[in-house]
């Protein structure tokens, strides 16, 4: 099953089955390199929470309301084409948005008195190799502080042969070590991006390591003649 397909329990406001994408085997999943973490035997679905139906449950419905109501008075895309579907898990609410409005969304997020969700606390990569179409995923979480600590997650995916997501720095300056550190270990490219570089690996790593097909073990590593430039001889950002 995609990412585009909801699951629809029967009722409103009733809790929704889990959405079953497949099967994971050993502790991480991977399909190269073998299990080194002495799981190799385990084997579990891979389970998500499914579309929930209103009513959501505490301020879930407040925001989604005050949301639409933000897009539909700034023009452009409408809630139902930018929210692909909503899921509420213990107490928590996801709004899974389509990259091409994401950026729509997040600056009524933020700019919306009503929402004001000020800070963007990170941005995460997850890797789906076997969700044809969103293999690549982002989870960007945001906080509230004008309106009592109110936390949102929002979710964006990509194909594996399109890893391409709209950058939130002119939003949320400080998201830009999250997104190079995405890029880093998930290979999305976040376009617009100031500066997207690795962050903790080399420049010159080859692959990005929190992948599912990126081997476990076996990588060989070598330092020799190490240096540390001073900072004026060091890659500009600009």
């Amino acid at each position: 099953m995609s990412a585009d397909t909801p699951n629809l329990p029967a009722e409103p406001g009733s809790a929704p089955d889990p959405v079953v994408r497949g099967v994971r085997t050993g502790m991480f999943g991977p399909h190269q390199g073998g299990d080194t973490s002495g799981y190799g035997g385990l084997v579990a679905p891979i389970a998500f929470p499914g579309a929930a139906v209103r009513p959501y449950g505490g301020y879930a419905d407040e925001i989604a309301d005050r949301l639409e109501e933000a897009l539909t008075r700034r023009g452009g895309a409408s809630y139902v084409d930018s929210v692909q579907r909503v899921t509420t898990h213990h107490g928590e609410m996801t709004l899974v948005v389509r990259r091409e409005h994401l950026l729509s969304v997040v600056r009524a997020l933020r700019d919306e008195p009503s929402l004001r969700f000020e800070i963007c606390s990170s941005v995460s990569g997850v890797h789906f190799p076997h969700d044809p179409g969103a293999e690549l995923h982002v989870v960007y979480h945001f906080l509230s502080i004008t309106h009592g600590s109110r936390e949102l997650r929002v979710e964006v995916s990509c194909p594996d042969g399109d890893p391409h997501v709209p950058s939130i720095v002119e939003i949320y300056p400080a998201a830009t070590w999250h997104e190079r550190e995405t890029w880093d270990f998930f290979g999305v490219i976040f376009d617009d991006h100031p500066a997207l570089t690795r962050i903790l690996m080399p420049d010159d790593w080859p692959g990005h390591p929190q992948r599912k097909d990126y081997p476990l073990g076996g990588i060989p590593v070598e330092f020799k003649g190490a240096t540390n430039a001073p900072p004026e001889t060091r890659r500009t950002y600009h």
